[in-house]
């Protein structure tokens, strides 16, 4: 799940297209340490709070779902040829997107109650799993920064290639916004 397209991905992809796989190490960097976060938050137990109070889970998912359109739509108006270092998403942006997108949520949930079961020992969950996220994460978060720097050497880095690829984010912000609710 965590290779597939959603917010996470798709962000690094166009931060990529724009701002090339360098440009994007501090945001790729702020992703794995988000969903460790996010891993850490389900071991004391953020999860159950969200799902005996279902409200506070649907303000939750509405202020995902802005944060990831603020970070798809700071990049409307870059033109990769002239962006400057002030454009590039950072370490701070990344650390937040795991936390609030839904569908590393489900990840984390699904890992922890499926694959954690397995396990014998509470200290092999509390390890394992976030170990094997970040893993995956550091290899396949790569993977999307690049198909952007690809997508966007091999098109010329155009405005419409960056606005493209924001408003398929934008897509799948939404997509995972209904899906949640």
């Amino acid at each position: 799940m965590v290779g597939t397209p959603g917010p996470a991905n798709l962000l690094i992809m166009s931060a990529g297209a724009q701002h090339g796989y360098l440009g994007c190490v501090p945001f790729g960097l702020g992703l794995i340490a988000g969903k460790l976060l996010l891993n850490l938050a389900m071991v004391i137990g953020l999860g159950a709070l969200l799902v005996l109070h279902p409200l506070l889970g649907s303000v939750f998912a509405y202020l995902s779902a802005l944060y990831m359109s603020w970070l798809a739509l700071r990049g409307w108006n870059v033109d990769p040829v002239s962006a400057s270092a002030t454009t590039q998403p950072s370490f701070r942006q990344g650390l937040l997107v795991h936390p609030l997108n839904p569908k590393a949520w489900v990840m984390t949930t699904l890992a922890f109650s499926q694959f954690g079961a397995g396990l014998e020992e509470p200290w092999q969950r509390y390890v394992l799993i976030p170990l094997s996220f970040a893993v995956a994460q550091g290899v396949l978060h790569s993977a999307w920064c690049l198909a952007g720097s690809a997508l966007s050497a091999s098109l010329g880095g155009s405005l419409v290639l960056n606005r493209s690829l924001i408003v398929v984010t934008l897509g799948t912000v939404l997509w995972a916004l209904a899906w949640s609710s």
